[in-house]
């Protein structure tokens, strides 16, 4: 989730809910999407740290175990990029050919 405010009701509604209930299943990770709120409010950050704190806050108050689950910040974990990295690396050959660079590429070598 995106630390871009404090939380509201739909965020109750739509995710918490849902994640309160599959915490009793599953093995979740839950992650505070700090890079991701960059889209957002990229030019005033000053107000990042303090939603994130907030928010997992009311994740624990809306019924999140951590003992249950495990939570982590996006930016603390390196391998989330790394990973990410790779797979948008990862290309269908057709999405591929029209890349103009790539068809010059081909021609050249042949």
């Amino acid at each position: 989730m995106r630390p871009t405010g404090r939380l509201h009701l739909g965020h109750l509604v739509g995710a918490l809910g849902n994640w309160v209930r599959l915490q009793e299943q599953y093995d979740c990770f839950y992650f505070v999407a700090d890079w991701h709120a960059l889209t957002t409010d990229y030019a005033d950050t000053r107000q990042l740290t303090s939603f994130a704190y907030d928010n997992v806050a009311d994740w624990i108050g809306a019924g999140l175990d951590p003992d249950k689950s495990t939570f982590f910040v996006q930016s603390l974990v390196p391998e989330h990029a790394e990973l990410y990295l790779l797979l948008s690396m990862v290309v269908p050959v057709p999405w591929l050919e029209r890349v103009p660079t790539y068809k010059e590429q081909q021609e050249s070598l042949k």
